[in-house]
């Protein structure tokens, strides 16, 4: 049990801002939520008992997520109208959706999960997010989110599964974040909203959808769709249409390759997609392709190739750089899966039952964005006071703790300055090489962080202590 913290006044300003706006129909469980989400706000990684700080406030903690009457989508209801507010302001946001896995294999006493992969030892909960951001890769939020288990019963039944109408498929989780999209961009219709999915997300009715909207759609394809053009498939029109010009691409490092640039070639053409041959009752649907395709790759390296398809007009070699740049952010939404699992440790968390474990995802994904946030944030808008972030007391804790003194200074430091300060009590460096501190070290200083304000905020900055003659 870690050492009892003294409890906040309130929660701090960020935690308001996201969930102000909650009702759970009891003002003790919106109450409840609001210092649970503050609690591991200031403590990601910790176990329920060390974020609480006292044995009372866990079991209250414990007793809102074995609560039936808190649903996942109350707990981010708020967060995502705070989210949608944000997009209003932005001539352009990237609503990127992915999917991930929980796996829980080694809780096996957890009620509720599901197969999660193909050996049926393995259990847990699918997650599928849609995180908006903005072209520069600043976070602004949760979207929509959907968990869901499969049967251990529908092991081994591929094709059976295929032969499903879209509704009763995996696949209609990319319709759906869709369809939320969509909503999102009814309240912001200044913005131009586009979704983003990977080779995953290509299924016709999601084009269908698309046509239907306002909100933009792009994915990656993965099929060799008939089209309507004298070469008849897919890859090979696009691969008619001559060549627009050369991009560097950043690619960026993953478990099986590293990071590295490539030289790639653009073409790009408008095509009419055309129903697939078993539902030729459909109608086709009229998109742009962007082809991104290296050339010459480095010795024993797979070749970069992208061939993206988008109900965004491409008219010009620009136009379809700014389509290449959009599809580059969907890695983010694998960062913000990495710090739920790394940062957050949602798979470590052993509550008994998966509708406890989804109601712990929906707070720890608000804080797994809020760290993403901080990241990031301070990179994009660097001179922005950091008290657009940070409380006063945070802010000065912070400051004095890291220079050594009981005096914080008359204005707040800068954005950029207070993330650094951060990643310094997290153990980042700060050598020339280092390069921007990134989200582990962040989580980190997030909780050092935690304990030098929730001090100072108790306490009040130290006071020199003067020596009397004698």
């Amino acid at each position: 049990m870690a050492a009892e913290r003294p409890a906040a006044a309130e929660p701090p300003a960020w935690v308001r801002t996201e969930l102000g706006t909650a009702d759970l129909g009891d003002g003790r469980l919106t109450q409840r939520l609001l210092r649970i989400v503050a609690a591991f706000g200031a403590h990601p990684d910790a176990s329920i008992p060390q974020a609480s700080g006292t044995w009372g406030q866990a079991k209250a903690a414990y007793r809102f997520l074995a609560n039936a009457k808190v649903t996942p989508e109350q707990i981010l209801k708020p967060h995502q109208q705070a989210t949608t507010d944000r997009t209003k302001p932005e001539r352009v946001v990237l609503a990127v959706q992915d999917t991930t896995t929980l796996n829980y294999t080694r809780h096996a006493a957890t009620t509720g999960l599901g197969l999660i992969d193909d050996k049926p030892d393995h259990q847990g909960l699918l997650v599928h997010s849609t995180v908006a951001f903005t072209p520069e890769r600043v976070p602004l939020g949760l979207l929509h989110q959907q968990t869901w288990t499969r049967s251990p019963a529908e092991h081994g039944k591929t094709e059976a599964r295929r032969e499903r109408p879209t509704e009763a498929k995996e696949s209609q989780k990319w319709r759906n974040s869709l369809k939320a999209t969509e909503a999102v961009q009814r309240e912001a219709p200044d913005t131009q909203l586009i979704n983003i999915g990977d080779r995953e997300a290509d299924v016709y009715d999601l084009f269908l959808d698309a046509a239907q909207g306002r909100c933009a759609l792009l994915v990656r394809a993965a099929w060799d769709r008939r089209v309507e053009h004298p070469e008849r498939y897919l890859w090979a029109a696009v691969e008619a249409a001559p060549p627009a010009g050369t991009l560097t691409v950043h690619v960026p490092r993953t478990r099986d390759r590293a990071e590295r640039s490539a030289e790639v070639t653009v073409r790009f053409c408008p095509l009419t997609l055309r129903p697939p041959r078993h539902r030729p009752q459909l109608a086709p649907v009229a998109i742009w392709a962007v082809s991104l395709h290296e050339p010459a790759p480095p010795p024993g390296t797979e070749p970069l190739e992208w061939l993206l398809l988008t109900t965004l007009p491409v008219t010009t070699f620009a136009d379809a750089v700014r389509i290449a740049e959009y599809y580059a952010v969907r890695f983010m939404i694998e960062l913000f899966h990495k710090v739920l699992k790394s940062g957050c440790r949602i798979e470590a968390r052993q509550l008994q039952a998966a509708a406890r474990l989804e109601r712990c995802l929906a707070l720890l994904s608000i804080v797994a964005w809020r760290v993403m946030a901080l990241t990031l944030l301070g990179r994009a808008v660097p001179d922005l006071p950091c008290t657009a972030l940070f409380e006063d007391w945070e802010w000065q804790a912070l400051y004095c703790f890291v220079h050594q003194t009981t005096e914080p200074p008359a204005a707040p430091p800068s954005l950029a300055e207070a993330v650094r300060l951060v990643a310094r009590v997290g153990g980042f460096l700060g050598r020339r090489r280092d390069g921007p501190p990134g989200v582990i070290v962040l989580w980190r200083g997030m909780q050092v962080l935690s304990v030098i304000a929730a001090a100072w905020r108790a306490f009040g900055p130290p006071r020199t202590v003067q020596s009397r003659s004698p």
